[in-house]
């Protein structure tokens, strides 16, 4: 085709599929063309159906309704069609899309899942986002591709949860939960899609599903022979097993459990409180049962209580090597005045996980009450270096410069 260098109106070619500005739909800034009948993509000589409309990232230069040819990438066409990809299941070419971008990029899959867990692992969560459901689009039936969406979005939530951002974080939880069963039910079965899936209830306190990947996750693994699953393998077997031994040990697979905790996640702590109590009754040396009344009692502000609770939940097995544990019952110290235990509790929180934000964040609380601005600060500015993103930690270092 021979483009010529004249600005070409497309007004009954181009379609957008919004208003471009000031908008968060992906699909508003992409323009849908039809290409004339001459036009092919450069690198690969890929002639494009002239009766199909092919989506254009537009460009930020680009006038409403106005198109210019001889400016035309092919890295705008493949933008856009990720971008279809990503965001319009609905739409009737998708099919044709996806045999486009392979056919002009061939390594198009792997390039995007490398970027995609590259983002991820330096957890530029909404780019990252990006690239997996556009992956996901090019490749639906793809199980694996799946099983890393739901991985994906379960560290997105947690990520989300130590910034505070709860509401966004349960989405999020959500939307991986609802993955984690695509995974599950693929066919053959991915056994690591109920592995991870087991440690994704395990940390909603959903322990009767837990329990029951885990189990499937031994039954599909259990003819493998050591030196067919690897290191890693073996590792994941023994792991698997370990957390249904404590679960059954513990009887965490209780009704009363799960609801003690719903209860009292919930704002309906007293309900809780008693459903817990009738579970410790049963199972005094569960240390969780233990963690769950004084969490329960922390948030009635009944500190003392909850002290006590928390110390019981360190007397159990388990209970002494919990973050949690040390970091609310610093929380209760704090409260109550006893600064040097708190920072002592802390530390030993820290201990276990370095680089939680909500404990560091109570490290800077801890500095205040010690009247250590100074000290506060860094550690507010620690979190920061964390989750640039966390909203509690902005607003105190706010909060310090604006009494300077």
């Amino acid at each position: 085709m021979t483009c010529s260098r004249r600005r070409v109106r497309f007004d009954a070619k181009i379609q957008h599929t919004g208003q471009i500005m000031n908008s968060k739909n992906p699909l508003d800034s992409v323009y849908f063309i039809k290409m004339p009948e001459e036009f092919k993509l450069s690198v690969h000589d890929i002639h494009l159906d002239p009766q199909i409309m092919i989506p254009v990232q537009k460009k930020e230069t680009d006038a409403p309704g106005n198109f210019n040819m001889q400016e035309l990438s092919q890295e705008q066409i493949l933008a856009g069609i990720l971008t279809v990809l990503a965001y319009d299941r609905q739409n009737p070419n998708l099919d044709y899309y996806r045999t486009l971008m392979t056919e002009a990029r061939p390594g198009i899959k792997k390039e995007l899942a490398e970027a995609a867990i590259l983002k991820t692992r330096n957890e530029d969560w909404d780019l990252a986002e990006e690239i997996w459901m556009a992956l996901h689009g090019l490749s639906p039936e793809d199980k694996a591709v799946v099983l890393n969406m739901a991985l994906f979005f379960d560290q997105k939530a947690d990520s989300y949860r130590k910034s505070s951002l709860n509401e966004d974080a349960d989405a999020y939880d959500d939307t991986a939960l609802n993955y984690y069963k695509d995974a599950m039910d693929s066919d053959p079965e991915i056994p690591d899609a109920f592995f991870n899936a087991g440690f994704f209830y395990l940390k909603k306190r959903l322990y009767a599903d837990a329990k029951g990947c885990f189990e499937s996750y031994l039954a599909l693994t259990s003819d493998a022979k050591d030196e067919e699953l690897g290191d890693n393998g073996v590792y994941k077997r023994e792991r698997a097993q370990e957390v249904i031994d404590k679960i059954s040990n513990r009887n965490l697979e209780n009704d009363r459990f799960h609801n003690a905790y719903e209860l009292i996640a919930g704002g309906q702590e007293e309900k809780g409180l008693e459903e817990i109590r009738k579970f410790i009754r049963d199972n005094p040396a569960v240390w969780n049962a233990w963690f769950l009344l004084g969490w329960g009692l922390r948030r009635l502000e009944r500190f003392e209580d909850a002290k006590q609770a928390f110390e019981k939940a360190r007397e159990c097995e388990g209970g002494d090597e919990s973050a949690d544990t040390f970091n609310e019952l610093a929380i209760c110290q704090m409260e109550t005045g006893e600064l040097d235990e708190a920072q002592d509790s802390l530390n030993q929180a820290l201990a276990y996980d370095p680089d939680n934000t909500k404990i560091i964040s109570n490290m800077g609380y801890l500095c205040l009450k010690l009247g250590d601005e100074e000290q506060a600060r860094k550690f507010f500015m620690t979190v920061l270096e964390i989750d640039p993103g966390d909203k509690i930690a902005k607003i105190e270092l706010q909060k310090l410069e604006a009494e300077v």
